[in-house]
């Protein structure tokens, strides 16, 4: 059977073609509407998030547009008009889209994309972007995480295998590298993006030869300078360590090679790099790194070091390329504005879930930050308000207003670019390592006691006085109407 050519504009939910549909055939097409991609929760009960993703969402938008094949696909659902189709057959994006930078520090319920945009381009970005941005926003958040907790070890990322499939794999080693994961296992995602790609040798390998020295032996030989030796086929201390030992000085020494490893895949890990670490000193090889890996994550890590397990380089797979302890990021796109006239109408979703109650409004964010650059809270303001800098500045927490705190000695930036003018990309992709360079920033700028993985401290992201007073009317109306 011959595969299929896929389009990314068809990874679209069947829903939006049908409000497409129905926004075009009453006329609806040319209303102006304003979506904001946000979500609720940090994951693993975290006090932050690591956005990823903006440049998979601006190849998206850059690309976009429906084929010959799509339309005849559609047409062949029998739920849409003619006209309708042929509107999608010269579609292109002609909207704004505003965003954070990839590798910023993000929180809940603060617009991290908006759309400005005819309702029914909006409408089809929808998915697409929850699916990128979601998933590689978890996968770099989970990593900053695993990285945080290992000090200055290096991280692997060796999860491919494990992944949810190529894009998964692909894209999740690079939002991990954003994270803060210095290499991968994954050829794939180091031609792509330039993730820097590494590894060494598997048990198969050790187990094709005669002998362990002797597949030691060969591997040393063939790459004198990329030498990692997986002591654990058959018995990690008295076989593996040992015939290590004997090959670094048998055919690396004599080259001068001065760089070299023993990986540890099984068993105890502390009890076991101890006692290698010991090993290999009294052989006189301090400069011999320990690697390890087996079903590794945050908490693991940090427990291993708090044991005393003598580990200079992580490699971690399963539990960070699928995010296993919490595996969903649950950003939200949802309609906050309309235009009429060139006025801006705001619109609400009241819910009996109060944590799904929309915040309404073409907004902007801003980031309070200390005299020492360490961040203190985020305020969300209505587009056009002006927030004077210079003057002490009041938030309050918006479920419970008598919280509250004055700044006086602080800096405001606001988060937002423009990435999307009237359909035109203004905005320049920087490189990978300078994504992960201004993640590192980001990360580096939070207070410890937000990013400790048990009861963080709460960042509080408050809504200006004007833009709560909005929500609060609304909200009030609605209650007036039933």
């Amino acid at each position: 059977m011959k595969s299929k050519t896929m389009n990314k504009a068809m990874m679209i939910d069947f829903y939006e073609l049908t409000m497409a549909n129905g926004y075009f055939e009453s006329g609806k097409k040319d209303q102006i509407a304003y979506f904001d991609l946000y979500y609720r929760k940090n994951p693993d009960n975290g006090g932050y998030a690591l956005f990823s993703g903006l440049e998979s969402m601006i190849d998206f938008i850059d690309n976009l547009a429906f084929n010959d094949d799509d339309i005849a696909f559609l047409k062949s659902k029998n739920a849409f008009s003619d006209a309708f189709l042929e509107y999608l057959r010269d579609f292109k994006f002609t909207g704004d889209v505003y965003g954070f930078k990839e590798g910023s520090v993000i929180f809940p319920n603060e617009p991290i994309i908006t759309i400005k945009a005819p309702i029914i381009e909006a409408q089809i970005l929808e998915t697409y972007l929850l699916q990128v941005l979601n998933h590689q926003t978890l996968i770099a958040t989970k990593a900053s995480r695993i990285k945080y907790s290992s000090g200055d070890k290096i991280v692997l990322e060796m999860g491919a295998r494990r992944a949810h499939g190529l894009t998964s794999s692909l894209n999740g080693a690079r939002a991990a590298y954003i994270g803060g994961v210095d290499a991968t296992s994954n050829v794939l995602s180091d031609q792509v993006y330039g993730v820097p790609s590494g590894g060494t040798m598997a048990h198969s390998w050790v187990q094709m030869f005669d002998s362990e020295y002797e597949a030691f032996k060969t591997y040393a030989n063939i790459y004198p300078y990329q030498s990692t030796f997986l002591v654990d086929t058959y018995d990690t201390l008295s076989i593996g360590v040992p015939n290590a030992i004997k090959v670094i000085k048998e055919v690396l020494l004599p080259k001068d090679v001065k760089s070299f490893s023993i990986r540890i895949d099984s068993g105890d890990l502390t009890y076991l790099s101890k006692e290698a670490r010991k090993m290999l000193d009294k052989a006189g090889l301090e400069n011999c790194t320990i690697t390890v890996s087996n079903s590794l994550d945050e908490k693991i890590i940090k427990d291993l070091l708090i044991q005393g397990a003598k580990i200079d380089i992580f490699g971690v797979g399963e539990r960070l390329i699928t995010a296993k302890s919490d595996p969903v990021f649950g950003s939200v796109y949802k309609l906050v504005a309309i235009e009429e006239d060139g006025k801006i109408i705001p619109k609400i979703k009241r819910s009996d879930n109060v944590e799904k109650i929309t915040t309404p409004h073409f907004k902007s964010v801003y980031r309070i930050t200390d005299e020492e650059g360490r961040f203190e809270a985020d305020l969300v303001t209505l587009n056009d308000e002006e927030i004077k800098s210079k003057a002490p500045l009041t938030i309050f927490d918006p479920n419970n207003i008598w919280k509250q705190k004055t700044f006086e000695n602080y800096t405001l930036k606001i988060m937002q670019e423009i990435i999307y003018k009237q359909g035109k990309r203004v905005y320049d992709l920087p490189t990978l390592k300078e994504v992960k360079a201004y993640a590192k920033e980001q990360l580096n700028a939070l207070w410890p006691e937000v990013r400790r993985f048990d009861n963080p401290h709460q960042y509080y992201v408050d809504l200006s006085r004007g833009l709560w007073t909005v929500k609060n009317e609304m909200l009030e109306n609605i209650k007036d109407e039933s």
